[in-house]
């Protein structure tokens, strides 16, 4: 099966070196709408530009889109193709995730602090932080963001070859006696490339609808 890659930034640059080219699968830069008819899947780690004509194409060929951009337009876009919603594509970030949405409203009326950190360059809303929140009922308002690289180093201890790409997350969780503490920490790509893989090859494994699939219904049906 043909794999396109469209979006040119790191991730998009990590995926192309990093996804495996194998007898199933072959990996392709999107240059445009191709011609082929062929069924594909088609990740997006682009800005939006390219999401018409890779609609347009997997409206033609039954082409599955994974979608890993935050917000993207598809989300609300009447489809008849999959696609697969990856804001996070660490599988075991998520599957920490999916922990939290199950249980965390058994932490509601404790003190509950989330503190999030990623490098300086990053402007845009951390949906990791966001989903985080709403899992234990807290307000978006309440998330502490770091990006001073200092305090990244000396408190959140993020080595230094680490501060240009990393993505951090702590909970603690109080009550008079007692403090329960959840940290994650991802630095570098390849931990987002892994978890892409692995989403290709589920994606290939299953015969999936026409409709929009959130990347967490992959994990309750463990297919990841």
């Amino acid at each position: 099966m043909q794999v396109f890659v469209a979006g040119k930034g790191k991730l998009g640059s990590e995926l192309l070196k990093s996804l495996t080219t194998s007898q199933e699968q072959t990996i392709f830069p999107w240059q445009g709408e191709p011609t082929s008819n062929e069924r594909s899947i088609v990740v997006h780690a682009g800005s939006g530009r390219e999401l018409q004509e890779i609609s347009n194409f997997c409206s033609r060929t039954s082409s599955v889109l994974i979608e890993l951009s935050t917000g993207s337009a598809i989300e609300s876009a009447d489809i008849c193709f999959p696609v697969v919603l990856c804001p996070n594509t660490n599988i075991l970030m998520l599957k920490f995730m999916h922990m939290l949405e199950c249980s965390g409203s058994l932490f509601s009326g404790y003190d509950i602090k989330l503190t999030e950190s990623h490098q300086a360059s990053k402007k845009s809303v951390p949906g990791t932080a966001v989903a985080i929140a709403n899992a234990l009922r807290i307000s978006i308002d309440e998330i502490e963001s770091v990006r001073d690289t200092a305090i990244q180093a000396d408190e959140l201890k993020i080595r230094e070859e680490h501060l240009g790409r990393h993505a951090f997350h702590r909970v603690r969780i109080n009550d008079s006696s007692c403090q329960i503490e959840m940290e994650s920490r991802v630095v570098g790509d390849s931990p987002y490339a892994r978890g892409v893989q692995q989403i290709v090859d589920a994606v290939i494994e299953q015969e999936l609808q026409n409709r929009t699939y959130s990347i967490t219904e992959f994990i309750e049906k463990r297919w990841l």
